[in-house]
Order: structure tokens, then sequence, then C-alpha cells
């Protein structure tokens, strides 16, 4: 996509069974690669109780779901040097749940909703299908710049 944006990451694993695999450098591999403007990010790996409880309260889902994005300045206009900041939670349970459902790695499914969440901080939705259109369109892309398949193929 762009040149290396400067990026503050944190990594967290509260729930630490992929701490072994999915590795900080890779995790930040995967958010450079999405982004296209500085950035302030957490990446929280979590289980389902915790994603559950996350979902239930900020989005009135009462289930544990794969990505959830807090993306903290979006809808503010930013000038060129102000980051983008959010918190990027993946819960683990479902991550595995998926990957296996999809026939994918593990490793690539979590890059996917990694780059996916980081589109999500910087205003991308998919909420109509022109938005969903274009994103799947971006995540695509920077998904095969890492040599990963389409996702939605």
């Amino acid at each position: 996509m762009s040149e290396k944006n400067k990026l503050s990451l944190s990594v967290q694993y509260p729930d630490a069974r992929l701490q072994d695999t999915i590795t900080r450098p890779k995790v930040r591999r995967w958010v450079q690669a999405a982004l296209f403007a500085p950035a302030e990010l957490t990446i929280r790996f979590v289980d389902a109780a915790e994603g559950r409880e996350l979902n239930r309260d900020y989005r009135g889902k009462d289930y544990a779901t794969n990505v959830l994005t807090f993306a903290y300045n979006e809808g503010e206009e930013l000038d060129d040097d102000a980051p983008t900041q959010a918190d990027i939670i993946l819960c683990t349970d479902v991550l595995e749940k998926e990957a296996a459902e999809q026939k994918k790695t593990l490793e690539q499914h979590t890059a996917h909703l990694i780059v996916h969440g980081v589109l999500h901080a910087q205003g991308y939705d998919h909420l109509d299908d022109e938005e969903a259109a274009e994103m799947e369109g971006l995540e695509t892309e920077i998904l095969a710049s890492l040599g990963i398949a389409n996702p939605y193929a």
C-alpha cells in the first residue's frame, strides 16, 4: 500500500493461546500493511467470555464475535500528523472456529481480520454494498501484498 507510516502498537494476549504463533512482529507487519496514515493501536487477543462481554456491552449483541474495532477519533477531522487511535479486539475462540470452518490457516484468518480491523479504525465500513465492495477490494489487495490469498474467493 503506502510507505510505512508511524505506528505505535501495543499487542496484548490476555488469552495467551496465540502468543507463540501470532507473534508481535507478524501483527506489526499486518497492521503496517493496512495503514494509510500514522496510528496508535492496541491489538488484544481475548477469550470467548471477554469477547462476548465486549460485544454485548458495546454493540448490544450477546455473543463473541471475531473482531471488534473501537476507533476513538472516528469522524473527526484529523490533520496529517494526527494518528488514528483504536483498540482492535480479536477473539481467539472465534478465530480458531472460523479458520477451521473456512479451511484457512489460523495465521491467514488472523491476518485478514487484523487488516479488516485496521481498515475500520481508519473509517472504512461495509454497511452498504458499495462500501463493502470497496473495503473487500482493499482487504484483498493488502492481503495479496502479504502473500495471502483472497479471503472472499
